[in-house]
């Protein structure tokens, strides 16, 4: 991880500093000052967007409990 030191303008320090104290659980300056940076860097391509896994069912086991009892299945214990 890099740290780094940065200068604020005044009405940039003072928006953040706004910001953070009308939040219900404050977030940390680095928090924000990252979550800034990825979406800043985001829009611009130059950093990957987080995508989350996405799994689609391919078939029908013709079993309606496979979720509640995948282990038993998966060790041939249930037939």
């Amino acid at each position: 991880m890099k740290r780094a030191t940065i200068t604020l303008p005044d009405d940039i320090a003072k928006a953040v500093d706004d910001f953070i104290e009308a939040q219900e659980v404050p977030p940390a300056l680095t928090t924000v000052m990252q979550v800034a940076l990825r979406a800043y860097l985001g829009e611009r391509g130059f950093l990957r967007t987080y995508r989350p896994l996405k799994i689609t069912p391919t078939g029908d086991s013709g079993r309606s409990d496979v979720s509640e009892n995948r282990d038993l299945y998966l060790t041939g214990l249930k037939k």
